[in-house]
């Protein structure tokens, strides 16, 4: 796959799915993770990089998406604080959401403000370390351990699970990997 088009091509026919779950997971919305997905497609390729494969690729996709994400929730984060009398509109009603409801992952995790769901989506789906959750959204430790016990409790409170209980499955130092 030397061509640019075929690796695209590639890429969003045999992981479109995961790319998609992943940018749902980040954003709460079909709407936004479609548009997460197409941006970080159009970022990645629009430069030609020297990707190796089909594998390789998505990990890039999925890493600019985390990137133009992370980037979106900070930018927004600056907004609302400079510009304290600017009221936000109520977001159109995602007639998506009738067809994702079902799925009781992403129920709970629209429930969560967009930086305690980032922070559990990067923790939880890319099995990032507390430090290195940290260090992409340019926050303290500290403040990410709050997010994620927020997180945890309001997952809990909605699911009718104990938010005492320790994580199932640790998450490794990517070093260990």
């Amino acid at each position: 796959m030397t061509d640019t088009s075929d690796l695209v091509a590639a890429v969003l026919r045999d992981g479109g799915r995961r790319l998609a779950s992943y940018g749902l997971a980040l954003t709460g919305s079909a709407h936004e993770a479609d548009d997460l997905v197409q941006a970080a497609i159009v970022k990645t390729f629009v430069k030609r990089r020297r990707l190796r494969d089909e594998r390789a690729a998505e990990a890039y996709v999925r890493a600019t998406m985390r990137t133009l994400h992370v980037d979106r929730v900070r930018r927004e984060a600056t907004w609302r604080r400079l510009v304290p009398s600017f009221v936000w509109a109520e977001p159109v009603v995602d007639h998506a959401s009738d067809i994702v409801g079902e799925d009781e992952v992403t129920r709970l995790l629209a429930t969560l403000p967009p930086r305690v769901r980032t922070v559990a989506a990067l923790r939880y789906f890319d099995d990032l370390t507390l430090a290195d959750i940290a260090h992409t959204m340019r926050l303290s430790e500290g403040t990410v351990k709050k997010y994620l016990q927020e997180a945890r409790d309001r997952l809990a409170a909605v699911a009718g699970l104990n938010a005492e209980e320790a994580e199932t499955s640790p998450v490794m130092d990517r070093g260990a990997r």
